[in-house]
């Protein structure tokens, strides 16, 4: 009598589309060796899909079919699509099984390979499931990339944005919070330049961003954050985006400056602060000793019952200064920085008019992108023609479309920026007068990072501090000319008395005798 191993294999597609279920299979198969007078050895049971044969059941069958030869003549399935979804690989595993002295059988579709016309009939019942799969696969393939271009996204949201289903039952993805925002955060220091890709990376993850170094670089090379769906290129269609349906996180500027900085054609000198330090010591980086000129660095002791930190010198000079104090009198030199009463207005109003009167270059800047942008079109066109007169090669044309489509991209994105740039500056503008009024409070509120922003953005040069106050070489140019609004406004020098402030204390007050200058 012949011994038989049964081998039931269905996908979960295939047992809801088609009704192939495990106990059908297993019915159908003992029937028929109860009909043939065949003696069952072992019923295997997959649940893996046929494109391959690396299948965790069939590794485990073929392993024990080896070790034990002989012990089956003949390896039982339904249909050849239960065995194999792959011409190729199925020929080959016949070959394997039929060495082993194995005949692998298909009890509803029976073939006695003995015949040679019957390799005919196996060619069909192995190419009919493999051009089925390739049939499904393509029509997904297709039908993902139409939804595509409709600016629809496919698949599992990117990090910021979440699945969401409409009224309709369409699937679109939307941005949730917190992510987003620091997604946005992430952008707006890449375009800065001041800190490299993995640093933001790492204070983004403490900001409550679950992201992986793979997943977050793929993140800030992703066109989806500022609106637009990415499709790849396929035969003769180049790759492009298109606009999205769902809501961008930040501007097409702000994402095409951060691509700048990532490719290297846009480089800011990066500060030699790092962007996490103790909690203790904000100031360290910043101070230089008083004695030796070297940087003060910062370190804690223990003592009895808690930690006492301290910025030092490394030198044999032995500087050393107490953080509470040293912060303390810090916070203390940031308030003389708070304007004075009634002097904001001013100061929107005097830096509205410098933003104004230097922004007037963005008109012949724009200027210059529009020509940009029409010169490009105008070698798209020439182009054009040259293949047409066949001058030309195709493949050389479609390189040349595919590199000025991209710069025009840029350029519009550009172009977008400068306008969306002009429209903000109001709200910024009070925004940063408000900040500068609380300049103290921000920095004792604010996050160790915060702080040595503030730092860095007023001094550009690094402190100098006694164990009483500090001193600077110079402040941020921009930080001087907005205190020295107010010195204008000051009380008026050079004055023996209050009398007649209206006029000059430098002239001459005039009597019955005209004055002539000297």
């Amino acid at each position: 009598m012949k011994t038989a191993d049964l081998y039931i294999r269905v996908s979960t597609d295939e047992q809801a589309d088609k009704g192939y279920s495990q106990r059908n299979q297993e019915e159908t198969l003992r029937k028929y060796c109860q009909i043939s007078g065949l003696q069952i050895r072992k019923v295997i049971y997959e649940d893996r899909s046929a494109k391959t044969f690396n299948r965790p059941r069939w590794n485990e069958l073929l392993q024990d079919l080896k070790k034990r030869r002989g012990k089956s003549d003949l390896l039982l399935f339904t249909k050849w699509d239960r065995f194999s979804r792959n011409a190729g690989d199925a020929y080959q595993m016949i070959n394997i099984l039929r060495k082993l002295g194995i005949e692998p059988q298909a009890v509803e579709q029976p073939l006695d390979l003995s015949i040679p016309e019957n390799k005919m009939m196996l060619a069909f019942y192995l190419a009919a499931p493999e051009v089925e799969n390739d049939r499904r696969a393509l029509n997904v393939f297709f039908g993902m990339r139409r939804a595509k271009k409709e600016g629809r996204w496919m698949g599992t949201a990117p990090v910021g944005y979440t699945n969401k289903t409409d009224d309709h039952g369409r699937k679109y993805i939307a941005p949730i919070e917190p992510e987003a925002s620091i997604i946005k955060w992430a952008f707006q220091e890449l375009a800065n330049g001041h800190f490299a890709a993995d640093q933001i990376r790492k204070e983004a993850n403490n900001r409550g961003l679950i992201c992986s170094r793979s997943n977050f670089w793929n993140a800030i090379r992703s066109p989806v954050y500022c609106g637009k769906i990415p499709i790849t290129s396929y035969k003769d269609e180049e790759t492009t985006a298109v606009q999205g349906q769902h809501e961008a996180i930040i501007s097409e500027a702000l994402f095409y400056e951060a691509q700048e900085v990532l490719l290297g054609r846009k480089r800011k000198e990066r500060p030699a602060t790092q962007i996490t330090v103790d909690e203790q010591m904000p100031l360290r980086g910043f101070l230089i000793c008083p004695k030796c000129g070297r940087m003060l660095t910062g370190s804690a002791s223990k003592g009895r019952h808690n930690h006492y930190y301290y910025y030092h010198c490394s030198s044999p000079c032995g500087c050393r200064f107490r953080t509470e104090n040293a912060n303390s009198l810090f916070v203390r030199e940031l308030k003389k920085y708070a304007p004075n009463p009634g002097m904001s207005d001013i100061y929107v109003i005097t830096l509205k008019e410098s933003y104004y009167e230097q922004t007037r270059s963005q008109q012949s800047d724009r200027k210059q992108i529009f020509s940009q942008i029409d010169e490009l079109n105008y070698r798209l066109k020439n182009a054009r023609e040259l293949v047409a007169d066949q001058k030309l090669d195709p493949e050389d044309y479609r390189e040349l479309k595919l590199d000025c489509a991209n710069k025009i991209t840029v350029l519009e994105a550009k172009l977008a920026g400068s306008f969306q740039a002009e429209k903000s500056i109001d709200g910024l503008l009070n925004q940063a007068i408000s900040n500068l009024c609380r300049l103290d409070t921000l920095y004792e509120e604010g996050t160790v990072t915060q702080k040595r922003q503030i730092i860095g953005s007023i001094y550009p040069e690094k402190l100098v501090f006694d164990g009483f106050q500090y001193r600077t070489a110079r402040l941020n140019e921009a930080v001087r000319l907005i205190y020295r609004l107010g010195e204008g406004f000051s009380e008026i020098k050079n004055r023996k008395s209050n009398k007649n402030l209206c006029l000059s204390g430098e002239v001459a007050r005039t009597g019955i005798e005209p004055v002539f200058p000297p």
